[in-house]
């Protein structure tokens, strides 16, 4: 037996009407969904922290959500998890005929386009809809990949600062915005405002080719690091960290910050 098939076996049995865990039976596909995306916020992790033994273990409860998935989609009778494998299968070769079918691409940007037409070409537009550049965009991802995708595509059609200090700017016009909706104490506008901002820092991030949640997951990592630094230094000086005035706090924040300078 293969290791796919003893998982597949596994899966059926934890699903058994009779015999199966009682958890397991219960749930559905939007049960589930919070899992799946734990486990690719895992996978993320282990991968950020270079941690690649952990990694076959976190791809393997990523895994096992497909073949949860699956395995309902068997049971009423949909699909099952080979149809699942052939149809990736089949995806991936029909959008890298550069790969399978002779056709010829000079660089990255070429290939890009040639993915986007492709995929146009296999979800068209129903009759009756407006076509839009923003079209395709997946709104249950977090909110700063959304940001990024809809700035992305916007750009494709020439909504786009010509460099990253229009951005700057836009930056610093929001930030006004919210310093008077902050003076106006309504709550719904404050939102609004800090809204804006991010994604207006969103988008400085794309001009600058950063990816802006790989610089956030390093600012909170390094966050983490320093503060606990901080409760640390303030333990060996005799101290709770948080009956520390403000200044005191602050005080310690700057040394930390030498240090891992």
């Amino acid at each position: 037996m293969s290791p796919i098939d003893k998982l597949l076996d596994v899966m059926v049995s934890l699903r058994h009407p009779e015999t199966g865990c009682i958890w397991d039976k219960e749930q559905t596909y939007k049960s589930i969904v919070p899992y799946t995306i734990e486990e690719v916020y895992e996978v993320a992790e282990v991968i950020e922290t270079e941690d690649y033994e952990e990694l076959k273990n976190e791809l393997g409860d990523l895994l096992f959500q497909v073949v949860f998935y699956a395995q309902i989609a068997k049971e009423e009778k949909r699909f099952d998890f080979n149809d699942v494998v052939e149809a990736i299968s089949e995806k991936m070769i029909r959008r890298h005929p550069h790969v399978f079918s002779g056709y010829e691409v000079k660089n990255v940007q070429e290939q890009k386009i040639l993915w986007d037409e492709i995929k146009k070409k296999e979800k068209p537009e129903a009759k009756d809809a407006t076509p839009s550049a923003l079209d395709g965009v997946n709104y249950m991802q977090p909110a700063v990949a959304v940001a990024r995708k809809l700035q992305s595509k916007a750009a494709k059609v020439g909504f786009d600062w010509p460099d990253h200090y229009g951005t700057l700017d836009k930056i610093h016009e929001e930030m006004e915005e919210v310093k008077e909706a902050v003076d106006t104490g309504d709550i719904d506008k404050i939102t609004d405002e800090v809204g804006d901002v991010l994604f207006a820092a969103v988008n400085l991030a794309r001009k600058l080719g950063v990816d802006p949640d790989v610089a956030l997951r390093s600012t909170n990592r390094k966050f983490d690091h320093r503060f606990k630094l901080m409760e640390q230094m303030a333990a060996d000086e005799g101290s709770e960290f948080k009956a520390l005035s403000l200044d005191e706090q602050e005080n310690l924040w700057g040394k930390v910050k030498k240090k891992s300078q």
